[in-house]
């Protein structure tokens, strides 16, 4: 059994509290902040099949930056909306968040409460916005998407409105998040499902029409856009992605300073282009386009998780996160990740030892920040139970963006066990 941590007084957040409604003040308040922040920024909000639309639909966004948010308040104005966020996003400012009628949750974590949420803003007339890939596009393409969604929207039978933001990743990506690159930004709203239509399919196919619409490529985008990053430090942090070289095969060696990719262990390096291509200094680019190279990793992480050589255990710094004033740190524990026995984190808090674990079938991803600021500059990943959230700063270096590959690998390889057992 496993055992939670032994706080000196607890201060847990609760993620079962109704939404608040969003207020007519906030809702024009919203629009006015958004333009301003993005005033200095060139963008384009476009919608496609939304004539006559009003709520209640729901929103389904991909998420690449924290601009996302404030272009979809463009789009959706001036309708009550009523955002899914991340834990992390209440830290030091609950209330604003609940004023403002944001939902609470902890990522990748099974939450009843939020189904609940989503219905009763649904039901009471409002626009429901999540972002089902629960965290920043890695490499600018689809990161996991559960097939949840489906039943989630069969369940509610509203209309369902894909919203597609391309060349946010571009101006500021995930692994170099602070440093803005000049980047035309589009996003359009497009209306997929009407109400009858989710009515009248089953959840794989609503499902199948999700992935389709919400399928996305930035660097496509800047391919076909004919944009040009001429950043002298665009490549910086891409090696938090592009962890292993696809000529020596080592991992965690590669390293990045101003356009150039390289791998300390061989010697080869790229240029990162300001079309956004990647062309080798010397011999063959084994991969000109990004996600490529990106994807060819998870292959490699699929056989070593197929293959039962996959293994993970390291020391970590650990903080945890049970409500949204504080990161208690609870000092040095032991982390492992296997196939069988999914995550499993311990240590010794105020007197008590404590474990946690998540089960391969309770996590279908991982939540990782490169450089993560709140707590301390360096890269991280959030184990989440239902009442806690726990920030693990591996002692390994450039590890992360693995560690979420073999989450979903994991997670996959047991989802066709189960589905085989079903059919027997």
């Amino acid at each position: 059994m496993d055992l939670q941590v032994n706080y000196p007084k607890p201060k847990f957040y609760k993620t079962s509290k109704h939404p608040m409604r969003q207020g007519a003040f906030w809702t024009w308040l919203i629009r006015v902040l958004s333009k301003m922040m993005t005033l200095n920024v060139e963008h384009k909000v476009e919608k496609i099949n939304m004539d006559g639309l009003k709520p209640p639909y729901m929103i389904l966004s991909n998420h690449m930056h924290f601009i996302d948010f404030e272009l979809c308040a463009l789009g959706t104005y001036p309708h009550k909306v009523n955002n899914v966020v991340n834990i992390d996003g209440y830290y030091q400012r609950p209330f604003l968040m609940e004023w403002i009628g944001c939902i609470c949750t902890r990522k990748f974590t099974t939450d009843l409460h939020l189904v609940r949420s989503i219905k009763k803003v649904l039901s009471r007339g409002d626009v429901l916005c999540m972002y089902p890939e629960a965290r920043y596009s890695p490499c600018g393409i689809t990161s996991y998407l559960p097939d949840s969604l489906g039943g989630l929207v069969k369940m509610n039978k509203v209309p369902v409105v894909a919203v597609v933001h391309r060349g946010n990743y571009l101006r500021a990506p995930f692994w170099d998040f602070r440093r803005k690159r000049k980047v035309p930004l589009h996003t359009t709203l497009t209306q997929i499902l009407t109400a009858e239509q989710v009515q009248s399919m089953t959840a794989d196919e609503i499902n199948a029409v999700i992935r389709e619409a919400l399928t996305y490529d930035d660097y496509q985008y800047q391919l076909d856009a004919g944009i040009r990053i001429t950043e002298p430090w665009r490549a910086e942090g891409l090696h938090k992605v592009l962890y292993q070289c696809p000529h020596c095969k080592t991992e965690f060696q590669m390293a990045t300073e101003g356009s150039r990719l390289f791998c300390k262990s061989c010697g080869k390096a790229w240029q990162l282009l300001e079309n956004g291509q990647l062309a080798a200094e010397t011999g063959e680019t084994e991969f000109s386009h990004i996600p490529d190279w990106f994807e060819w990793e998870r292959e490699q992480v699929r056989r070593e998780v197929r293959s039962g050589s996959y293994r993970f255990e390291d020391d970590v710094e650990v903080y945890s996160m049970p409500g949204c004033w504080k990161f208690p740190h609870l000092g040095r524990g032991k982390l492992i990740h296997d196939p069988t026995e999914g995550w499993v984190l311990t240590g010794h808090y105020n007197g008590k030892d404590y474990r946690i674990q998540r089960t391969p079938l309770q996590m279908n991803s991982l939540h990782v920040e490169y450089d993560w600021y709140r707590i301390r500059r360096a890269d991280c990943l959030d184990i989440s139970t239902e009442q806690d959230s726990f920030y693990c700063f591996p002692t390994q270096e450039n590890i992360v963006t693995k560690l979420a590959f073999a989450t979903e690998e994991i997670f996959e390889l047991h989802m066709e066990g189960k589905r085989k057992a079903t059919k027997r």
